[in-house]
Order: structure tokens, then sequence, then C-alpha cells
């Protein structure tokens, strides 16, 4: 069974539901769903892709690998890629997101403005704070949505390609690079440390696609993710393929966490 490979276990309380690297899916058939993260999908391929947080031949491939008798599919047959749906910019709710993020995430105003400023975030017309996902020539190839009202939530724009790009703040050349799961963690990162470059991969993934391109003689990567038993494991899973990148744990759950307590 898939979910037995991806390592997930039944919620012994509920036979719907299972415990993944993801956070816990609802699962009915072939169709899953995380309702935390906003995500669902159907199919073997769709759940792989999820839960390992891979692009769609990466999929195929670790299905093919645990499961012999799987047939890949023809390439007239392979699904088309979800077309990148961006939330349309609403400037009424900035106030609204700002205030989200400075007073609740205390995330600095200074880091915030000259982000704002190129639109790399932005308030959408539900009041969530979008972070771009940018690719190479600053293509956007996706977004981090966030809720910023009382119902906490988060996801990303339909249609997102995280195996292209990821969220950045500005860098300058040869700057250490850290790697983050969120977006706002990873603009708490750099102002906790603001030497370092710091990104969102989006999720706890060990080897992004865009990975290669960063790997550079000479330049110094740490894995940020999450101080928790995905955290840990998806940057030991990281460093056993990419052993010169540094594992650097935050000292809370997570960088924002962190940022948090240094603001009391």
């Amino acid at each position: 069974m898939v979910l037995e490979q991806l390592e997930a276990t039944p919620d012994p309380h509920d036979p719907a539901k299972w415990r993944t690297q993801q956070g816990i899916l609802s699962v009915s058939g072939a169709k899953f769903m995380n309702w935390n993260q906003g995500v669902g999908g159907g199919g073997a391929i769709d759940l792989v892709m999820h839960v390992r947080q891979l692009g769609f031949g990466q999929a195929l491939q670790w299905l093919e690998r645990r499961f012999a008798g799987l047939t890949p599919p023809q390439p007239g047959s392979m699904p088309k890629a979800q077309a990148l749906t961006l939330p349309a910019p609403a400037e009424d709710n900035w106030p609204r997101v700002e205030r989200y993020l400075v007073e609740e995430r205390k995330l600095p105003r200074a880091l915030l403005s000259p982000l704002v400023q190129s639109e790399v975030i932005y308030a959408d017309v539900r009041a969530n704070a979008v972070f771009l996902l940018v690719g190479p020539n600053a293509i956007p190839v996706g977004a981090e949505l966030r809720g910023t009202t009382a119902l906490a939530w988060r996801g990303m724009a339909p249609g997102s390609r995280k195996d292209r790009g990821f969220f950045s703040l500005p860098s300058t050349p040869c700057q250490a690079i850290v790697l983050c799961e969120s977006a706002i963690d990873a603009i708490s990162c750099h102002a906790l440390h603001p030497v370092y470059r710091c990104l969102s991969i989006s999720g706890a993934r060990p080897d992004p696609e865009w990975l290669s391109s960063l790997l550079q003689p000479g330049q110094p990567i740490y894995c940020g993710f999450d101080a928790d038993p995905t955290g840990d494991l998806m940057a030991q899973r990281m460093r056993d393929l990419h052993p010169f990148i540094l594992r650097l744990r935050p000292a809370a759950k997570d960088w924002n966490d962190l940022l948090r307590q240094h603001g009391r």
C-alpha cells in the first residue's frame, strides 16, 4: 500500500485518517485531503508528490522503485500540469495583512517594506498574505498563502510549482544560505541572522529539484528546517544526499517562534 510505503500510520480512532510527514490526511478511496494545508488530490502519484514534496517525474520514479508492477504512463496519457493561478492583489487589505505579520508574527517592518515594494509579498482579496515563489529570470512559479483572519490557514496558490522556484529575501554574492520551511520562517531567520540569505522551500523536502543550482563550490548552505520530528528527519535525509549541507536547528519549534520569543 502506498501510504505504508510513505511511512504513514493510521489513526487508531479513525481508519480514514493517516499521519504523514505533511500532517494528517483524510483518505477516501483514491482521494485525499490535508485540511491543515488546504491541499488535496487523487491517486498514488498525487499522494507521493504531496507527502514527499516531489515533482511529477520524481514521484513516478519513487513509485516505480517500490512497485515493480507499475507501468509508467505513456507521454500522451500524462496529466497536464495545472496552470498557475495567483491571487489578485488587493491593496485595501494590506493594512490588515501587515498588522498580522508585524504585530502577531513580529516580522520587522523594515524587512517587509522592500519585499512589498517589489511585489514579492502582497495581500489578496481574502486578506491572505501572499508570498511569491520565483524561478529563473524572476518569473513567478507559485505562491505561499497564509490566512491572517481569526481562522488559521495556510496553503499554496493553485498550480504552484515548488520544484521550479522558491521564496527568497534579497541577497549578496556568496552569502551563506539557510533553507527554511516557509516564507514567514525565512523572514524570521533573516531577522535573527542578518548575515544569512534565507529562503523558503515551502515545506520540509530533502532534495528540491532546484537545489543543485545552489550547490556551488565554496557556497555555505544550512538546512534550517523546524525543530520537530519531521524537520529533523527531512534535514537528515537532505544531509545524507548532500553531506556538505550543515544543520542549523532553531532553538524553538521554528524560526518564527524563536523570533517571537526574542520580541517578548
